[in-house]
């Protein structure tokens, strides 16, 4: 049986990350801890040079659904990525980092600066973005075609693509039109708060897999996470809740599993969502029951709450490839 092809569009982004002494450095830039918050592009290089001037950062490429699609490629799943970026150095930082990863980058091209997410990684591990999206943005409504879909299963959206309505309505639509299924991550709970209706609609009416964790799923639904996960998963066709470090719900019809947390030493938080996405899906496209689709979501967030940044090496994904195999 042929395997299944899952493609990605998010904001192609390059995270640039530091890690910070106390809180105080985020209130100085107004932006509220644990959240993500867009800034314009003279901002974003500010911003940039002063991380760069303080404390040194390191830099890759990201994007929540990138993130995703980097993780699936990573294990074994064929994936691709659409998105636009900036005619310059970063752009082809971003493209070379997604090939690296094997994933198929379709990347269109705009004289906007690329897209960038400044990181700040306190000391308890949490972190905060201040996002700009630069030439992301611009992917446009024209710029989803029928034939970008073909040969495509599913669509992975993330949910910071509310920013960016028309274009995201129309490729999931256009999606839905050509067959595929529909997956989105909700993104942030502020995200969520501000678009809740405008998700709400996109879940009711087109989406098949809905992300979430148990802030963005209260700020979708005002339910705490078993009841949220009962409320989505009536709108979809499998709704997951993850909860931290108690683990996380799935959902598919009337069967709930719950997946167990997995013992980690939390370094950084970024990417925790992203690799859990991808996890899931890779044992989703092989045919794995929703119990080791959690477990392998699981343990690729593991893995990367305990490194810093949304990257792992070699050694890691070697290890990640033997545990999976044992599952």
């Amino acid at each position: 049986m042929q395997q299944k092809k899952i493609l990605g569009i998010g904001s192609a982004l390059v995270d640039f990350l530091a890690q910070i002494p106390d809180e105080n450095i985020l209130k100085e830039m107004n932006l509220p801890k644990g959240s993500m918050t867009y800034v314009d592009i003279p901002t974003a290089l500010e911003i940039s040079k002063m991380m760069y001037d303080r404390y040194g950062c390191q830099r890759a490429s990201g994007g929540s659904a990138a993130n995703t699609m980097s993780g699936l490629g990573r294990l074994g799943i064929k994936a691709g990525f659409l998105s636009k970026v900036g005619n310059d150095e970063v752009g082809q930082f971003f493209e070379r980092q997604m090939t690296e990863s094997r994933v198929e980058p379709f990347m269109l091209k705009s004289d906007t600066p690329s897209g960038r997410a400044m990181t700040f990684v306190t000391p308890d591990c949490e972190r905060t973005f201040a996002t700009c999206l630069g030439a992301a943005i611009e992917l446009s409504p024209a710029d989803i075609q029928p034939e970008l879909f073909e040969g495509w299963n599913l669509l992975y959206v993330e949910g910071y693509l509310v920013a960016n309505p028309t274009m995201l309505r129309k490729a999931i639509e256009t999606a839905k039109d050509k067959g595929l299924k529909i997956a989105i991550d909700l993104a942030s709970y502020n995200v969520v708060e501000e678009s809740r209706d405008f998700l709400m609609e996109l879940v009711e009416n087109y989406v098949d897999i809905v992300f979430s964790n148990e802030k963005e799923a209260f700020a979708l639904t005002g339910m705490e996470p078993e009841a949220a996960l009962h409320f989505i998963a009536e709108r979809c066709d499998i709704a997951v809740v993850k909860v931290g470090a108690k683990g996380a719900f799935v959902q598919h019809g009337d069967q709930v599993v719950v997946i167990d947390p997995m013992q980690a030493n939390v370094v950084d938080t970024t990417g925790a969502g992203d690799m859990w996405a991808a996890g899931f899906l890779a044992g989703l496209v092989q045919n794995r029951d929703l119990k080791t689709c959690g477990k392998m979501g699981t343990l690729l967030a593991s893995n990367i709450i305990e490194v810093v940044g949304a990257k792992m090496d070699e050694a890691r994904w070697e290890k990640i490839h033997s545990a999976i195999a044992s599952l």
